[in-house]
């Protein structure tokens, strides 16, 4: 029984602490973490609740190998409900605080209502304390982190805090913990931020040792990290490139979203690629890359260490960025890149470790900077709402004044953080927007993939490529080589991907492992850990579940079927111009009434009570 058992429930408004037993039956259904919190989440608020309400509740959880030794058991996520999106709002994030969370003896923590004034959390094992936290507020999460720690006195501690971007209203505002670890997407931090907590710092002792049989579990944990260690992917490609192996690669089938996805290849991507950061620079002779880094429990190590050109515009006079931060991951250099028409490696890097700073998702925020850029290009914005910017695509300076301005939500920072959908509207072009249900779109485009374009439309947390990645399929042939440019089969391929995916969102690994491993790797593990029978085939069945499960949630919440869709840009407007798409839009019309029926849904996107009962919902 990996679990704790063991539920902490955090009343703001009141100032109080409870202990109460984790519901059994529903971890049996929904198994932990994503599954477990969300169905916590849908029995607990009404979907119509205000995001940013005291009515909303936000609950930090772990999964059941979280703390263990399997490989990338460190994992932990944030559910609630989206002020971006209005949908259903789960972010993972790796680091240490996972753990630490759980070896102190916690499943998870459900925080609600509303704090009279800002507080943070300390949990040491079963001491659980609301402190005052007046004095962080107005702190970056590198400032709250340090000041923390000083009070405590313990460098063991791990800390999960929010930004100054949060507390302006951001509305993708991100839960940083460990520095540059984060539970990124959908506003989780706006989220924390209303509630007046500044911050959760977490020391557990207890370890987790209540696994449900040791010796089978100490087998199929070691046969997991041998798989992993022989594999392509998480053996080589990740560790010694990070995701940032994908720039190039991505760039070259002519699927690299650029200029706020008006075009699917980018002249620079050369220059912002992993390979560009391995490269002297000119100037001091080191790379932009200092080192790799894991999360705990990892074998993988797919993070990014990274310096700045201490020459650099961006960091002249600025000491406090010369030092080791989180450096660029795919999909952040993609955004602060690609997207923004911007070559220059460290002022992405710049951009990024601002992101790390103040806490803020750099995919939202970069695709948020180039919707502003195509929007100054139209003259819908002008210099006199840029402080006599140029907002110009390729402009580094615009990118990097645009991180300073969301950090402290000052100027043109409070429009940049409304996220692009309101942006857009705000400006009279909502067409620019890049976007499904209110969230910005991954580093990939849907015209030369077709099945992630499925993916983006149906994801229920809005466009994210984490919750459907047939990328691995499409472009990389795991666990099989599927047409990027064929809609034929893709509707069961996404399903496929999203059953699996919340599946292992729920068990406290990572999902990067499933560059190697099927279920049939990651059952063993969760039986072995777990009471019950947890065969891949009921791991699949919990995956859909808990996605018909959010799929109820954003429609009691107000979403439909209608909100399905792609911008027009990528089904009608803007065909790709250049690379074996060339001529190609996304036939997402092709394919969504068939995901719709291998859902078990209606023609509108409902699920039928048939689907509903056979899933227990």
């Amino acid at each position: 029984m990996a679990w704790t058992r063991k539920v902490l429930r955090v009343n703001l408004t009141e100032g109080s602490l409870q202990e109460e037993p984790l519901n059994m039956e529903w971890a049996n259904d929904y198994l932990g973490q994503r599954g477990l919190a969300t169905k916590y989440l849908v029995e607990e608020i009404d979907p119509k609740c205000d995001a940013l309400g005291p009515d909303n509740k936000m609950i930090m959880t772990t999964g059941p190998l979280t703390g263990t030794m399997a490989a990338t058991g460190g994992r932990y996520s944030v559910v609630t409900k989206s002020p971006l999106t209005g949908a259903i709002a789960c972010s993972n994030s790796g680091g240490f605080i996972g753990n630490e969370i759980k070896s102190a003896g916690w499943d998870m923590v459900i925080f609600e209502g509303k704090s009279p004034s800002p507080v943070y959390l300390y949990l040491e094992d079963d001491n659980a304390q609301l402190l005052p936290a007046d004095d962080l507020w107005g702190k970056s999460v590198w400032e709250a982190d340090e000041l923390i720690h000083t009070k405590h006195q313990d460098p063991l501690i791990r800390i999960a805090a929010i930004g100054r971007s949060a507390e302006q209203g951001c509305l993708y505002a991100a839960i940083v913990n460990d520095l540059h670890r984060a539970a990124g997407r959908s506003g989780v931090g706006t989220v924390m931020a209303s509630k007046n907590l500044k911050a959760v710092a977490a020391r557990g002792t207890k370890g987790v040792g209540n696994i449900e049989n040791p010796a089978e579990f100490f087998k199929a944990t070691q046969e997991g990290k041998k798989v992993l260690a022989e594999n392509a992917v998480t053996g080589e490609g990740l560790p010694s490139m990070g995701t940032q192996v994908l720039m190039n690669v991505i760039n070259e089938v002519g699927a690299m979203p650029t200029r706020n996805m008006r075009e699917v290849q980018f002249e620079g991507a050369g220059k912002i690629s992993a390979e560009a950061m391995h490269e002297p620079r000119d100037n001091d002779g080191k790379p932009n890359l200092t080192t790799n880094g894991a999360c705990f429990g990892c074998t993988i190590a797919c993070g990014r260490i990274s310096t700045i050109d201490q020459g650099h515009f961006t960091v002249e006079n600025k000491p406090q960025y010369w030092g080791n931060s989180g450096g660029l991951e795919y999909e952040a250099a993609w955004a602060l890149g690609s997207d923004c028409g911007v070559d220059d490696l460290d002022a992405c890097t710049y951009a990024n470790f601002l992101c790390n700073e103040d806490g803020y998702d750099p995919i939202s925020f970069g695709s948020t900077v180039a919707a502003a850029m195509e929007l100054y290009e139209a003259g819908a914005i002008t210099k006199e709402h840029t402080d006599g910017i140029d907002f110009s695509f390729g402009s580094a300076e615009a990118l990097a004044k645009a991180a300073e301005w969301v950090s402290t939500g000052e100027g043109f920072g409070k429009d940049l953080g409304l996220g692009s959908k309101r942006l857009c509207e705000k400006y009279g072009h909502p067409e620019f927007s890049m976007t499904v249900k209110g969230q910005e779109f991954p580093a990939y485009d849907p015209r030369g993939i077709q099945g992630i374009g499925l993916a983006y439309a149906t994801s229920n947390r809005g466009a994210c490529h984490l919750r459907g990645y047939t990328i691995a399929s499409e472009i990389l042939g795991i666990p099989e080589k599927t047409d990027p440019l064929e809609t034929e089969g893709k509707a069961e391929l996404v399903k496929a991907f999203q059953d699996a995916t919340a599946a292992v969102d729920s068990t406290g690994l990572c999902v990067f492992t499933t560059f190697a491993w099927t279920l049939e790797d990651i059952a063993p593990q969760v039986n072995a850990a777990c009471e019950g029978d947890w065969s891949a085939d009921k791991m699949l069945e919990v995956g859909e579940r808990i996605w018909n499960m959010e799929r109820d949630f954003n429609m009691a919440a107000g979403l439909t079927g209608k909100d399905d869709t792609l911008p027009k840009r990528l089904t009608k407007d803007m065909a790709a111009n250049s690379g074996p798409a060339e001529g190609k839009v996304n036939n997402l019309a092709e394919m969504l009434p068939k995901y719709y029926e291998v859902r078990g849904w209606t023609p509108d996107g409902v699920p039928t009570d048939e689907t509903r009962q056979r899933l227990g919902l």
